[in-house]
């Protein structure tokens, strides 16, 4: 026999919200379903809160630096990746979530959720279109950089754990890589 889930489109997750129905959970809406996330434990937590600040103090008001907020993508999809690098100015989400077209680069923090990182969700950030994604694997303590998106696929994955990289979007920024994966 052949199982087959509800999927739900991003008014019916909306509206889930907004009725208080999904309060007090930890979710994202991915490709049309809702996926319960996981707790974030401590280490994750440290790394999340420390790259934030650091992107911060490097991009300046060059870009928002969005920590664990919902994004809108296309195919029904609403994650909340660890860091979202946005285009400025941030009253341009008082009305509604950053799209694909505001994001400069997305970040995620990945012990536990890593193989969900580099499956589901580098697919999901490709289809969208997302120009560069940056996964840090704290099992390994390396930054596996995703970019060059042909066909919905990232083309280039770079694997570092060390020296220095510049975002696709700000090509004269220096990133200490040995920052993120301390």
């Amino acid at each position: 026999m052949t199982l087959i889930t509800a999927k739900w489109s991003l008014d019916d997750y909306h509206q889930m919200i907004e009725s208080g129905l999904l309060a007090e959970r930890s979710l994202e809406l991915i490709n049309g379903a809702i996926i319960e996330m996981s707790p974030e434990g401590v280490t994750h937590s440290f790394y999340c809160r420390g790259t934030a600040k650091y992107l911060r103090s490097l991009l300046g008001n060059r870009a928002e630096v969005s920590e664990a907020h919902p994004i809108t993508l296309p195919n029904d999809s609403e994650p909340e990746p660890d860091i979202a690098i946005l285009r400025t100015p941030d009253t341009l989400y008082q009305t509604r979530h950053p799209f694909p077209e505001d994001i400069f680069w997305l970040v995620e923090i990945a012990n536990s959720t890593l193989a969900k990182d580099l499956g589901v969700k580098r697919e999901l950030y490709a289809r969208a279109g997302i120009p560069e994604y940056w996964v840090i694997n704290l099992q390994t303590s390396e930054l596996v950089v995703f970019r060059d998106i042909i066909d919905n696929k990232y083309r280039a994955e770079l694997c570092l754990n060390d020296g220095d990289i510049s975002p696709l979007a700000f090509a004269d920024l220096s990133i200490d890589i040995s920052q993120l994966c301390r």
